[in-house]
């Protein structure tokens, strides 16, 4: 059976790495790592809008790798979304191959960290004013595509709770649906 791929995606400092970590714990299966801090790390100077294309190509390496290990879901931090609402608001465009992979590649479910946790500072974050811009930016995203998708808020244990409970309840609410013979 293939996995269910669950994006937890989110304005930066907003636990996502913290919450799919528990995630993939909770659920005993992989989780893909943002590929962009590792690549970043790396890198020798100032990212430019070229190396978002390695970064992408790097981030669908990792998750095409984890998936061939994953039960039940594969949680991935970001997905290629998060480089194109980066990349168009840094660079007023997004790299053609970018776009395409966006579109041919699917996702079952969402999980958007609300701006309700701290700012922590860290050197590849760049916009501490600008996360409620962001969330808004990736909910818009979201609605616009009529993606499935649920806000997780809270701290520490309610967050990875309502991230657990949002779920749950899409999962089982849809595989009602499909047993019942209905479609979402």
């Amino acid at each position: 059976m293939k996995a269910k791929r669950i994006v937890v995606l989110g304005p930066e400092s907003t636990g996502k790495s913290e919450l799919c970590q528990h995630l993939a714990m909770h659920y005993q299966t992989e989780w893909v790592p943002e590929y962009a801090r590792f690549y970043l790390d790396r890198l020798d100077g100032e990212y430019q809008q070229n190396d978002l294309k390695s970064i992408a190509e790097g981030q669908l390496s990792w998750e095409d790798e984890k998936a061939e290990y994953a039960n039940d879901y594969l949680i991935c931090d970001t997905n290629l979304v998060v480089i194109k609402i980066w990349s168009d608001h840094k660079y007023e465009n997004t790299d053609s191959w970018i776009e395409e992979q966006i579109v041919a590649r699917s996702y079952d479910f969402y999980l958007l960290n609300n701006i309700d946790i701290p700012w922590m500072p860290d050197p590849q974050r760049e916009h501490p004013k600008l996360r409620k811009h962001f969330f808004e930016v990736y909910k818009a995203y979201l609605d616009e595509r009529k993606l499935p998708y649920a806000i997780v808020s809270g701290i520490e244990g309610e967050r990875k709770k309502c991230a657990v409970d949002a779920i749950e309840e899409y999962f089982n609410e849809k595989d009602a649906g499909s047993k019942s013979g209905m479609t979402s």
